[in-house]
């Protein structure tokens, strides 16, 4: 009997465990033919029947037993020629024509009947493998899973792949197999190829899998952005539908303290959260947050990060320009110069307030509302000033713009009509209190200014004369003589985006099935033992001496 070459290749000793294994293989199945013998006086089968059904490789009653058992489940799979084959031999008339209709029937079946079939032509003892293939059977049956074989001879991959598993470098899997291997092997085994490295993106597993689930699932493990909402849900991956409701603005799924929880605060301009933030980013971007936060002490950014709407409000809760902005610099100064006029004016601080409406007024590029609103600053600081005309002048160039710049209008109208004696104090009444014009809490704000103020004479009687206005205004119904600003708050809102460039590119789903499944082996090896079906005969191999010793 000539035996295939060991696993280290031809001149190599075969490893002393496997030899031990096949010898211990070999000794249970001649312990099993002692006993079948022994047991052949009760089976209830002549003599005459066991020489018949020795002629086709099926030694003594007890395997003619095992042999009617499993004939009958392949006559469930049988077609015409095959069935009569094997309806004789169920009738103990076994003929030459049994083997190929086994073999006819098994060519048809799925790889989990094949190898149950074969696993049970070993056990009995048939002689319907070739050597080799009995060789290989016994080895497989023994759990030795080191055994070399062919390329050509291991047409699903089902050795190599138990090869690898057995000596254990899953990772020296060849990747010219993957082909045979990817559209059979358990999920747990693939699972294993890909923490191995072995399979990756490039390779596209879930091309080969059938089951939508499948497909998904490697999707999510391989390419997550590929990964559809649908098959998110089908797979319940509540990382990705968190990360997507929070990129869409919707309120993310609840989990308290995780990175969008952080980046949500972020968007709200919670200045608090950024140490905590930068650790839960990868470190791109947590570089890209310092490159944030040291523009700030300069007040300037590069573009991919002022273009990011959603880090606006962070960038304005750290940001406290020393000097007047330049607008011209970018939306987001635009918008930070307008603010920082009106907060000057509600502070009262002309000079600083007047310096940085000069730049908004000659920034003509301006978004036409943010310029009526720069030019409606304009004309106030000059109705502060009593230079009427000049602020009418100012306001004639808007006064389309918005129904309040109209009526600011008219209010300077009414004021020119006035002895400059006997004018009321033109500033903002709310402004003076450093709230917007019409505020309902101007009450609160008052007194609160009081308090603080309280020693301070100057600041007491404009906080006093700011009251009365505004309680007489609200007494007749009537803020005519307030001029009116901003034009429209609306303008002044800071966006209210999500920060999309802090968030962290979706993360692979983690592995759910065991690592090196026990399970899943035992399928790649059960696809192993399929493989085996060319070593089927299609006539019995003649018995060794050890069969004729203990056959009847």
């Amino acid at each position: 009997m000539t035996s295939p070459p060991p696993a280290g290749g031809a001149g190599q000793s075969v490893p002393r465990s496997r030899t031990a294994a096949v010898a211990r293989e070999r000794e249970r199945l001649r312990a099993l033919r002692e006993r079948r013998d022994a047991q052949s006086a009760d089976s209830g089968i002549d003599g005459f029947t066991v020489r018949r059904w020795r002629k086709v490789g099926v030694l003594g009653a007890q395997a003619v037993t095992r042999a009617h058992t499993m004939l009958r489940q392949l006559a469930d799979l049988a077609h015409e020629a095959a069935h009569d084959a094997l309806t004789d031999a169920l009738r103990d008339e076994p003929d030459d024509r049994l083997l190929p209709a086994v073999r006819t029937v098994l060519e048809r079946a799925d790889p989990a009947a094949v190898a149950e079939t074969l696993a049970e032509v070993h056990t009995g003892g048939f002689l319907w493998l070739s050597e080799v293939g009995e060789q290989r059977l016994t080895a497989l049956t023994a759990g030795d899973e080191t055994l070399a074989v062919p390329g050509s001879e291991d047409p699903s991959g089902a050795s190599a792949l138990l090869t690898a598993f057995g000596m254990d470098g899953t990772a020296a899997f060849p990747s010219r197999m993957l082909p045979r291997v990817l559209p059979w092997i358990p999920l747990s085994v693939l699972d294993d190829l890909i923490d191995a490295g072995v399979v990756g993106p490039e390779h596209q597993p879930w091309q080969y899998r059938a089951e939508e689930t499948d497909h998904a699932y490697l999707k999510a493990r391989l390419v997550p952005d590929q990964v559809t909402a649908e098959q998110a849900t089908t797979l319940e991956w509540t990382a990705r539908e968190r990360r997507n409701a929070f990129l869409a603005g919707g309120e993310p799924l609840p989990s308290a303290g995780d990175v969008y929880d952080l980046l949500e605060r972020v968007a709200d301009g919670d200045a608090s959260v950024v140490k905590e933030l930068e650790r839960e980013l990868p470190r791109d971007l947590v570089l890209r947050l310092r490159r944030l936060l040291d523009g700030v002490a300069v007040g300037n950014w590069d573009r991919d990060i002022w273009e990011d709407r959603g880090l606006w409000r962070l960038i304005f809760a750290l940001w406290e320009p020393k000097a007047a902005v330049n607008p011209s610099r970018s939306p987001l100064h635009a918008l930070m110069a307008l603010r920082q006029a009106y907060d000057l004016l509600c502070m009262n601080d002309l000079a600083r307030a007047s310096a940085q409406i000069d730049k908004l007024v000659t920034y003509e590029a301006a978004d036409p509302a943010c310029r009526a609103e720069a030019l409606n600053f304009h004309a106030y600081t000059l109705l502060l000033q009593e230079e009427l005309d000049a602020a009418a002048l100012v306001l004639e160039g808007i006064r389309d713009a918005h129904e309040r710049a109209e009526s600011n209008l008219r209010m300077l109208r009414r004021r020119q009509a006035v002895q400059r004696n006997d004018r009321p104090a033109a500033s903002n009444p709310y402004l003076d209190l450093g709230l917007p014009h019409g505020a309902p809490s101007w009450t609160t704000r008052y007194r609160d200014l009081r308090r603080e103020h309280v020693r301070d004479v100057d600041m007491s009687a404009q906080l006093n004369s700011a009251m009365k206005r505004i309680r007489d205004a609200e007494r007749d119904e009537d803020w005519s003589g307030f001029f009116v600003l901003p034009l429209d708050l609306d303008v002044f809102e800071l966006p209210d985006e999500v920060p999309v460039t802090l968030v962290p590119p979706l993360a692979p789903l983690t592995r759910r099935t065991a690592s090196h499944s026990p399970e899943g082996l035992g399928l790649v090896r059960q696809r192993a033992v399929a493989d085996l079906l060319p070593h089927l005969l299609n006539a019995p191999r003649r018995p060794d001496r050890n069969a004729r010793t203990h056959t009847p």
